[in-house]
């Protein structure tokens, strides 16, 4: 074992049963605690503590104690603190990284590594947008001065899952913080570790109270942070079915609420679609790298049925050539699942495409070798062709490296097939035409759309979903402006 993996194992024991609360790392007032398991060897990498209630009590009632301080921080010394912050993470990347890989057996080349960049990079755009934290003079009448300012809304609840725990992380603390704001934030069961060790180190430099992290489930620990009467906003991504009971939650009190939910995101490959560009961008889209477990991975490819069977040919000898295996292989493309739960839900799905008349499975790539990693979660990449657009398999959210490829002919049929399901997350059309990508463009009820590319979520690129996945933007100025600010509108009759 190198010393620096050795130096993340450590790390792990360290933080076990920890909390951060009030700046420092503390056990839970409760007595229960759960297994964090590397998916990738099956094996116990550390003990996480379930939060309790009266850890969310007592959280909360720091944070808002640090608020009332924090938003009398100045907005541009607040911004200065967030990328001192980023600054400090940056020498933490490889750190953050090999944590990540230890306890969502994601690749640490062609994931986490690049996540905890993205992570240290949200935290400075958003730093930088201090300044943006301004109002509006409104001409009204010359005997009356009107203007507007952008005010705080309190302590705000944030829950992550465990796909993408650092950028989730960084998305809605970062705009929460600069804005005044202080934040409790529930990681994800499964993941824990880094979210943990990034807040510790930006506690740092923050102002104790100003970043607290509680780990636990849904309930107790979800629950009581989004009901809490002194949580003010609420910003959770995860399930469609959990984000209704978070958004009833927070009703009840009438909050505000961002939810980031599913996906089930169509990619559109038109005939005059530059083919290799196409295929590249379905690896690409499909986010094969992380085993397909992202809520806009593009997992509903429509293919011009003059490039089909070309497309199926290409996208299967790429996907084959990647390399499954050890997530710390430098060599390795593609990680584990990240749980039994989730294991058995893939392939369950599997299963059924697999018995499904006039569907044919291309599975891809091979399993690991390592021994070290033979007890682990993984699944090879399947693609199914010749299935139906109506299948459960290309209308229910799988979290998986499932992909369903699926033959058309008519435009207009397309776009309506494409918008045919109950989420509106992400989109992409692939043509040589102008006129055909804008028209696609318009047509495609998604909130996140390119054309000829299958980018990832990165700064200043609004962020969210119609539909049932979800409601609000993230990671821009308008999500920091719109949902971690109040608007007050301020008359001064000047006679």
């Amino acid at each position: 074992m190198s010393s620096s993996l050795k130096h993340v194992f450590d790390l792990a024991d360290k933080l076990s049963h920890m909390l951060l609360i009030d700046g420092k790392l503390s056990r839970s007032k409760g007595k229960k605690s759960f297994p964090i398991i590397n998916p990738a060897t099956g094996q116990q990498i550390a003990e996480a503590s379930e939060a309790s209630t009266e850890d969310v009590d007592q959280a909360v009632s720091v944070a808002a104690r640090a608020q009332k301080e924090w938003s009398k921080v100045k907005a541009r010394e607040r911004g200065k603190l967030l990328m001192a912050c980023a600054n400090l993470l940056q020498e933490h990347t490889d750190e953050l990284a090999l944590l990540m890989t230890l306890e969502t057996g994601k690749a640490i080349r062609t994931e986490s590594r690049l996540e905890a960049g993205v992570f240290t990079d949200m935290l400075t755009f958003y730093g930088g947008l201090a300044s943006e934290l301004k109002g509006e003079t409104v001409p009204y009448d010359s005997n009356m001065l009107v203007y507007t300012t952008r005010e705080p809304l309190g302590v705000v609840g944030a829950i992550i899952p465990w796909n993408v725990p650092l950028l989730l992380m960084a998305m809605k603390i970062a705009p929460a913080i600069v804005a005044g704001n202080t934040v409790v934030l529930k990681s994800a069961e499964e993941a824990p570790l880094s979210v943990l060790r990034a807040a510790e180190i930006m506690n740092t430099i923050l102002p104790p109270g100003v970043l607290n992290v509680l780990s636990g489930f849904g309930e107790p620990t979800g629950a009581a942070l989004v009901s809490h009467p002194d949580v003010k906003k609420v910003s959770f991504t995860g399930s469609v079915e959990v984000g209704r009971i978070v958004y009833k939650s927070a009703a009840e009190k009438l909050v505000p609420v961002t939810l980031e939910l599913g996906g089930k995101s169509p990619m559109i490959v038109c005939a005059d679609a530059d083919l290799d560009k196409a295929v590249e961008g379905a690896v690409i889209g499909m986010r094969f790298t992380r085993q397909g477990q992202s809520c806009s991975a593009a997992s509903r490819m429509f293919i011009h049925e003059s490039l089909h069977d070309q497309f199926v040919e290409r996208l299967k000898e790429k996907v084959d050539a990647m390399i499954m295996g050890n997530p710390f292989d430098e060599r390795t493309d593609i990680g584990s699942i990240i749980s039994p739960g989730q294991y058995e839900k893939v392939k369950a799905y599997i299963e059924k495409g697999l018995n499904l008349e006039g569907v044919t499975a291309h599975e891809c790539s091979q399993m690991p070798e390592d021994p070290a990693v033979k007890d682990g979660l993984f699944i090879r990449p399947v693609l199914f062709t010749g299935i139906q657009n109506d299948s459960p398999l290309a209308q229910e959210e799988i979290f998986g490296p499932v992909a369903c490829i699926i033959k058309w002919t008519d435009l207009d049929q397309v776009m309506s097939d494409a918008n045919g399901t109950d989420y509106g997350l992400a989109g992409t059309i692939w043509t040589q035409d102008l006129k055909t990508a804008l028209r696609g463009v318009e047509q495609l009820e998604a909130g996140f759309v390119q054309v000829n590319q299958n980018l990832v979520v990165q700064p200043n690129l609004s962020y969210g979903g119609v539909k049932n996945s979800g409601l609000g933007r993230e990671a821009s100025l308008e999500a920091m402006l719109e949902h971690f600010t109040q608007k007050k509108t301020v008359l001064i009759n000047l006679e």
